[in-house]
């Protein structure tokens, strides 16, 4: 079981963790990626790359031979699955295994029975373990499944055997709607996983997620490393998570941690693992909810507290070393908290974000996790988490303080991320008091959720850093005329005038020279800024005599200028446009004019709902897009009659590529 060459099968930021893990213990790395990726960073930092297909996950990360040629190619004498992908797939463990080569992780047999939910849940129930009532039989007519609802009550879930993430569930409050509840739970299950197979089960309302590292040996030792919590979720995904789990009764989590070691011994399970649990707290109960026979994404909280690398241990088990720390060796020290970080706009229903990343400037001081750099290529090929950033300290309040501390000093440009989302999650005091639960992410935004936007300080601040940017010190004129040229008389100091975005309000009005520089703000305030210089993505100088240096990056958007400003609220994004802009957007009628519909990023088209000579209202869906693993249905912007259809099912688009084009009503 020795080897000294590993092949990982994956990805981004997990595929960088696996390579730190294998340096530690002097092993070489194989890197295998798409045509995608082959410029991305896990590529570069590998001792041996193969690439092994498109872009398509299919057609790479999901390619068995592709990745077995791989392998043996490079000498590979071990494969690291990381997580998602082939992670949990038994057939791809077991063919690991026949081509000679050490699977990293459990067997093969172990994999498939925790990875049918049905299976899973019978020897949960075997070693003792807690399950939630429901029906799991093998008999899965309709009307044995409407029967066994009826007996279960309401409310209760639908949930596929070989489902995750939520997908092929389906939640039933009224027993009318469970036939279409069984039904379409069937079919998403079908096409997402290949089985059909359901299984029905009690609904908690306001329950945790609950989970419990444990790593085992081929030598019949396993070990919990404590409990996480995992409660903060986005339809089943999780968004923050922290360890060990808060506010639970010391007498539960201890039968919890026993429970989830009492479960992996009795399949013999091996390599690092996940017991995950439903905890009701109104009736102080535990359930078992699913087992992950992998490393999971939030493993680097369980290393902050317990200071054990999974990782390392992972590699040390698959050389059928023997774990050297028992249960009483294993110790906890205080609370870390991580936070995913995803290319995504959460106040746009979570659109995707792609694109090039043109600043990357994490904070220092704590741990990230990161697949990415400056330069770094954001595809609407892949899952859209970039990073994941990890803080630690004594206790969960402040955990809670530096990482919004961290993510105020993070500074982003060129793809949007959902930095602010997360803090507004970290700040919010149903989270901050642990009254938050698995589906009530809704209860924390009632209203929604808004991206937090510059003050009159903040938009004076942004305007003096584009002003400084279109007038670089030290360049020639031709180059640094910008806005000036039009409002720079002979022997005066240049002014300009900047525009929001999409609005007809005054503009903010700059004036002066770098020596002081003022910005004029449409409400009559006014900032005036001394020795005011804009170098390496920060904007400095004196305000009132107070010297100030914050993060500012401007970047050119479309039709527009776009700065990222670091603000004593965390990053904030404002949209500008100078005099020349908004000459020329109103000459072209706008981007792309209200009558077309274009693509808001790259992707492939998964329908095209409309015909040529359709009529529609505004708002009707005409294209699902696929991105990032995502379906984003794309409007009507107007209503009107469809005149022209420019892609077709199963074609590839640029970001801003006209799909359809409107006859709107008004010109018909």
């Amino acid at each position: 079981m020795s080897f000294t060459r590993v092949l990982i099968a994956n990805r981004g930021e997990i595929a960088l963790r696996i390579q730190r893990g294998c340096r530690k213990l002097g092993l070489e790395t194989v890197a295998v990626f798409s045509e995608a990726d082959r410029d991305a960073l896990f590529v570069a930092e590998a001792d041996h790359a193969v690439c092994i297909g498109g872009a398509a996950p299919a057609e790479s990360y999901l390619n068995v031979a592709a990745i077995l040629d791989a392998a043996r190619a490079t000498g590979a004498g071990a494969v690291h699955p990381g997580y998602g992908f082939l992670s949990e797939n038994a057939g791809f463990a077991a063919a690991v295994e026949a081509a000679g080569l050490v699977f990293i992780g459990p067997v093969a047999d172990a994999i498939a029975m925790m990875g049918s939910k049905i299976e899973a849940k019978a020897a949960a129930e075997e070693a003792g373990v807690p399950v939630l009532p429901g029906y799991r039989g093998a008999d899965q007519s309709d009307a044995r499944l409407l029967k066994e609802a009826q007996v279960l009550g309401m409310p209760f879930l639908v949930k596929a055997s070989a489902g995750g993430g939520g997908r092929g569930m389906r939640l039933v409050t009224d027993l009318a709607d469970a036939p279409e509840a069984i039904t379409s739970a069937r079919a998403e299950a079908k096409g997402s996983f290949g089985d059909a197979a359901v299984f029905l089960e009690r609904y908690a309302p306001h329950a945790r997620h609950v989970e419990v590292q444990i790593l085992g040996d081929s030598h019949g030792n396993v070990v919990h490393l404590g409990d996480r919590d995992c409660s903060l979720q986005r339809n089943h995904q999780k968004l923050i998570e922290e360890a060990p789990a808060a506010d639970l009764p010391e007498a539960l989590r201890d039968d919890m941690r026993a429970a989830a070691v009492r479960l992996a011994q009795s399949i013999a399970y091996r390599s690092a693992g996940t017991v995950e649990y439903l905890y009701d707290p109104a009736r102080g109960e535990y359930y078992f909810l699913e087992m992950n026979t992998r490393l999971q994404v939030e493993h680097p909280v369980t290393e902050a507290i317990t200071g054990v690398d999974l990782v390392e241990w992972q590699l040390r088990i698959a050389r059928g070393e023997p774990l050297t720390l028992t249960q009483s060796d294993v110790q906890f020290n205080g609370h870390a908290i991580e936070v995913r970080i995803a290319a995504e706009n959460p106040a746009e229903n979570f659109r995707p974000e792609t694109g090039e990343i043109t600043l990357w400037a994490p904070p220092a001081g704590v741990r990230l996790d990161s697949g990415v750099a400056a330069g770094s290529i954001v595809s609407h090929h892949y899952d859209s988490m970039l990073a994941k950033l990890i803080v630690h300290a004594p206790d969960r309040a402040g955990a809670i303080r530096q990482a919004v501390a961290a993510i105020d000093a993070f500074a982003v440009g060129g793809v949007g991320l959902n930095l602010s989302y997360q803090r507004a999650l970290l700040s919010h005091a149903d989270y901050q008091a642990f009254r938050h639960h698995t589906s009530g992410l809704s209860e924390l935004f009632p209203d929604g959720w808004t991206q937090p936007t510059a003050d009159a300080s903040g938009t004076g601040l942004a305007a003096m850093a584009l002003h400084l940017h279109l007038a670089r010190a030290g360049t020639s004129p031709w180059e640094s005329l910008g806005s000036w040229r039009l409002t720079a008389p002979a022997g005066r100091p240049g002014t300009a005038s900047y525009w929001g975005n999409t609005s007809e309000d005054a503009p903010v009005r700059m004036s002066g020279t770098p020596a002081e520089l003022a910005a004029h703000l449409p409400d009559g305030q006014s900032i005036t800024a001394e020795a005011a210089t804009l170098t390496a993505d920060r904007l400095s100088g004196r305000i009132d005599g107070v010297p100030f240096s914050r993060v500012a990056h401007v970047e050119r958007s479309g039709s527009h200028w776009r700065v990222h400003l670091q603000t004593s609220g965390g990053m904030v994004t404002t949209d500008l446009r100078t005099l020349e802009d908004q000459h020329l957007t109103r000459a072209s009628g706008g981007s792309g004019g209200a009558d077309l519909l274009s693509a808001p990023m790259p992707g492939a088209i998964a329908e095209v709902r409309v015909a040529p000579g359709d009529r529609v209202a505004a708002g009707d869906t005409l294209v699902v897009l696929e991105a990032m693993k995502l379906l984003q249905s794309l409007p009507a912007p107007v209503a009107g009659v469809v005149t022209e259809i420019y892609c077709a099912p199963g074609d590839t688009v640029a970001g801003h590529a006209a799909l359809v084009k409107l006859d709107s009503e008004e010109e018909i």
